[in-house]
């Protein structure tokens, strides 16, 4: 734990309706600091735009506090909307499914319905994990541009996990287009050994990939005798999940006859 992390948090938390400005004295008096440390934190703050100066040396929530906001409400709304579809897709395959949506660098996985086969029994929701070695990862990454995706390997590289990770920007690229083509992307033991993958993109009404779904199990055939029957039905969830996020096919993917 970092002490002035968790005052700095503090100071944000002591902001309320009731409450929408404070002075230093009351920051120093409520969380029982001293003035110039509190003077300092606060100061930090205003720098980084979480806290804004207002009327006579008080201070209010800055506007940076809001773009955060409006994540926590898309996330929570994107589970909200796909939760039926994707407890149908659990009900059908029996294995593990998931959702996820981009963070920065990784895909952060907000929904989880885990299977009674899995052999560890915890939940994925709240891990993040890298983009170019996951289903759900490279369902995404393959719907960014070339010069995104890049960048993407620029700041995080190309870690290596298991003998099959992809660990080459020429090699990923080339996976990804096979991604496009057929619509899902897969995950065979890049990121876990024994683990197999099936993801899908999801769409936002502006057409931009918002995050990924995806079927995950310790059964080799999800990729192989039954990988036509998960990748139609993980592309159909990742659809109607777009859909009711307000995105609008240009065309009726071909997955919907298969």
């Amino acid at each position: 734990m970092i002490n002035s992390v968790l005052k700095a948090i503090r100071i944000m938390e002591l902001f309320s309706p009731l409450h929408p400005r404070l002075s230093l004295s009351d920051v120093s008096e409520q969380l029982d600091l001293p003035k110039s440390t509190a003077h300092n934190l606060l100061n930090t703050l205003l720098r980084a735009g979480y806290i804004e100066k207002v009327g006579n040396n008080q201070y209010a929530l800055g506007t940076a506090v809001i773009p955060l906001t409006q994540s926590v409400r898309v996330n929570v709304e994107l589970r909200d909307r796909a939760a039926p579809s994707l407890r149908e897709l659990a009900d059908w395959c029996h294995e593990s499914v998931y959702l996820t949506v981009r963070d920065g660098n990784f895909a952060l996985y907000i929904y989880a319905i885990e299977s009674s086969q899995r052999l560890v029994a915890r939940t994925a929701v709240g891990d993040r994990a890298n983009l170019h070695c996951t289903a759900v990862g490279k369902a995404i990454l393959g719907h960014l541009p070339e010069a995104e995706v890049a960048a993407v390997v620029d700041r995080v590289g190309l870690p290596m996990f298991t003998e099959r990770t992809i660990t080459e920007l020429d090699q990923l690229q080339a996976e990804l287009k096979r991604v496009r083509e057929r619509g899902y992307s897969i995950d065979s033991q890049e990121h876990e050994l024994q683990t197999f993958c099936i993801g899908a993109p999801i769409f936002d009404a502006q057409g931009k990939v918002l995050g990924s779904c995806s079927v995950s199990g310790t059964d080799p055939r999800i990729i192989d005798e039954r990988e036509r029957a998960i990748s139609g039905a993980v592309r159909r969830t990742a659809l109607d999940i777009s859909r009711r996020m307000g995105f609008v096919p240009t065309k009726m993917p071909l997955i919907l006859n298969s």
